[in-house]
Order: C-alpha cells, then structure tokens, then sequence
C-alpha cells in the first residue's frame, strides 16, 4: 500500500498496518496475527449523569482490553469532547505493545469518555469519574485492568475512581487503579516517569551515533508534562544545550540555550512561552526543521510526515509524544541514518513506573526514589538496547524493530496459554 494511503488511514488502521508490517519480518503464525488484529473485549457504556442545573446528561464512554496474554491489562483513560472507539482501539493496541516492549507483566487497554472537562465543574467531574467506574463493574481490578490517567485526566480522578472502586468491592484496593497522589497510595517518581525514562533511551541511542550529549543541541517541540520535564532533565542529566521550545501559541529559539527554570516563570506570568526574553519567535513547523542533534516531539501526533521528513536535521528523534511520526516519515528517516526511538518505547516510562505503583501496592511496600529512577534505568536501558540491536541485526527502522520484539512477547504468551 502506499505511503501516502496509510497516512490517510485513522488511527486503528494505521495500528493494523503497523502489526502487519512487523509480522512479516519474524513471519509471525497467522493464528497468531488473528488474534492480535482486534482487541479481545470493547465495552461501550452510556453514563447519566447529574448536572449541577437539576438536569442528566447522558455521556458515552468506552473501555477496550486489547490482549491478555501477558497478564493483566493497563492502560489510561481519557477525557475528551472528539474521543472515538477507533482511537481508543489504537490506544490499547500501542499499550499492549508498551508493555511489552519494558518487558513487564502486564496486557494493554485503553479507556475514555466523550465529554469536555474544561466545561464540568469539579462536583460534575467528580460524579462523572465515579459513574465511569460503575459502570465498567468487573471489567477493572488489580487482577484485571488497571486504569491511569491520560488526557485531561488527573490524579485526583483517578482518587475519586479507587475510592468508588473501593465503595463497590467493600474493601481496601489501592491497585486497581495508579498515577494516583502519593497519600492514597501513588508512587514516588511519577510525575517525570515519561521524560525521565525517554532520557535513558536517549543515551542509549547516543552512544551508538556517537552523538556527545553534553555538547548537543536539543530542539523540543511541546510544553506539557513530558516537554517541561524534558527540557529540565536534558540539561540535569546531561548538560545538553536545548536552543528551542514551543506550546500551542508557537516556538521560541535562543541560540545561547534556555534555562528551564526562568522559561518556566515566564509561561505562569504570561501563559506561552513566546515572548521568553531574548529569544526569537518561530513557528512549531520551523522547530522541527533547525539543525540540532536532537529533536524532542513532545506535544501531539502527525507532526512528523513524509512532507517534512527530508528536511529534519536530527541525528536523532526522541518521540516522547504519542504517534508524531507517520509511516512514510519512518521511512525516510531510516534511509537517511536518522535514529528515531519510537513513542512506545522511548515514552513508557509513564507505564513502567505505573507498573511500579501497582507492584507496591499489591506488596504494601513502598519504595524510596532512588530506587523507583535505578529500576526505571535498569528497564528502559534494557529495552533500549535490545531495540537498537535487532534495528542492526535485521537491517530494519527501530519502530518495526521495537514491534518485532513486542509482539513475539505476546505471542509467545498465547502460544504458552494454548490460544493457538
């Protein structure tokens, strides 16, 4: 098919083709490809609710356990006014992939509600999380799906959701859901988990383009939670030099470097990051095409396409964004020696330490954070290496390398467990 046809497909289509893409490398069993084409369970609910004028609105949700195998599912759940079943399908696709990928004892799923949090008040949230959670019934636990937040979901949230969780079984169960505050049971470590863990695939890839980080430049591309922490812990862990930065107002560049902490004071006064003294405005589409060595896509997906692909002047791509990069911009990147980490595996920090929360909370113990970060390095080190390696043995791009290891893992477990 061609590129640009794939590029045109929606999100589960495009999860699809990637499965396919990877299946032909390892010729994966055709039974086993099946299984693997859909998820195994898709459970759509209509939600009531109570709204603070006396009136119900009536929300739709969705909760998706793509596969199993490996045990049980993990996965977000998003709160979004243009959430679909094809993009939460998508979702629970990549996080079965996630998690295989970190090598840890977990399925992927994917869940959401269609809605608008930014209009709800705080008692409408609150009583829209806790009939979500009703409604999903058996559908979660901690032997079962473990949810987390995602877009326009919080900490606080997922609060209310265990404690509903907890109202329904009639007893103590922290595990049944993660990312949440540290008093009722979160893990140390958390917030940074995506940036942190992209940063140890960072130096792995670094050291194989004999890319210097300590003398590199960093363009970052998104503001948010993984954006902001990405330029702190680059220049923390590093001493990289990031020169660019952007949000949704647009991208700055500053050739001396930005300091995180006087950026960070000038978006709470101003609310963007234009305007940060010194700098040079540029748009997000100029961000991606400056001549670093390490372009950070961190904001959101399709960002990265065969029409710009040949202009990117990395050395290396580090995707702590879901989807940035379209099939077609893989391509090209390969052909041109660009390392590109790709998003499930150079993001799933996030996921690792949820698995981390969820592991102290089934103990009862907890962990400090010098060991929470020394078991986040020993994974995606791991992962990171094996990636780059099968890239080079098979002499493919480390997206369909990533895929390959993942869903062997998975077949594996199926073929273990007799599906096939």
């Amino acid at each position: 098919m061609p590129n640009n046809v794939i590029e045109d497909l929606d999100p589960f289509d495009i999860a699809v083709k990637q499965l396919e893409k990877a299946a032909k490398v390892i010729n994966l069993d055709k039974q086993a490809l099946e299984i693997l084409r859909e998820p195994m369970q898709i459970l759509t609910v209509r939600l009531p609710i109570k709204m603070d004028s006396g009136k119900t609105q009536v929300f739709t949700g969705f909760r998706v356990h793509y596969n199993s195998a490996r045990g049980p599912v993990k996965g977000g759940i998003r709160f979004h006014p243009q959430e679909t079943i094809s993009t939460v399908k998508a979702l629970a696709a990549w996080m079965t992939w996630k998690t295989a990928i970190a090598d840890i004892p977990l399925g992927g799923a994917k869940g959401g509600i269609i809605c608008d949090p930014k209009k709800l008040s705080v008692g409408e949230l609150e009583r829209l999380s806790r009939g979500y959670v009703r409604s999903l019934g058996e559908y979660i636990g901690p032997e079962v799906d473990i949810p987390a937040p995602d877009v326009y979901t919080t900490p606080q949230i997922m609060a209310w959701m265990m404690d509903e969780y907890e109202t329904i079984v009639r007893r103590s169960s922290p595990g049944v859901i993660t990312g949440k505050p540290l008093e009722i049971g979160g893990s140390l470590g958390r917030g940074d988990a995506t940036a942190r863990g992209g940063m140890f695939v960072l130096r792995e890839a670094a050291k194989r383009k004999n890319v210097d980080l300590s003398k590199a430049r960093v363009a970052i591309q998104g503001f948010g939670n993984a954006g902001q922490f990405a330029i702190k812990l680059v220049k923390e862990l590093f001493n990289s030099k990031v020169v660019a930065i952007s949000d949704t107002k647009g991208g700055i560049f500053l050739e001396s470097g930005i300091d995180y902490e006087k950026l960070l004071a000038h978006k709470k006064k101003t609310g963007s990051v234009i305007g940060f003294p010194g700098s040079k405005q540029i748009t997000n589409e100029e961000l991606l095409e400056l001549p670093v060595d390490v372009l950070i896509p961190a904001a959101i997906e399709n960002q990265l396409t065969e029409k710009n692909a040949s202009k990117i002047k990395a050395k290396i791509i580090l995707e702590l964004a879901n989807g940035p990069t379209t099939p077609g911009a893989d391509e090209v990147f390969y052909k041109n020696g660009v390392v590109l980490l790709p998003d499930f595996l150079a993001n799933s920090g996030g996921v690792i330490v949820s698995y981390f929360e969820w592991t102290q909370n089934v103990s009862g113990y907890y962990w400090d954070i010098d060991e929470v970060y020394s078991r986040l390095d020993k994974k995606l080190t791991l992962a990171a290496k094996e990636v780059l390696d099968a890239s080079e043995k098979l002499k493919i791009d480390t997206r369909t390398a990533a895929y390959t290891i993942s869903i062997k893992r998975v077949a594996d477990a199926m073929k273990a467990r007799g599906w096939y």
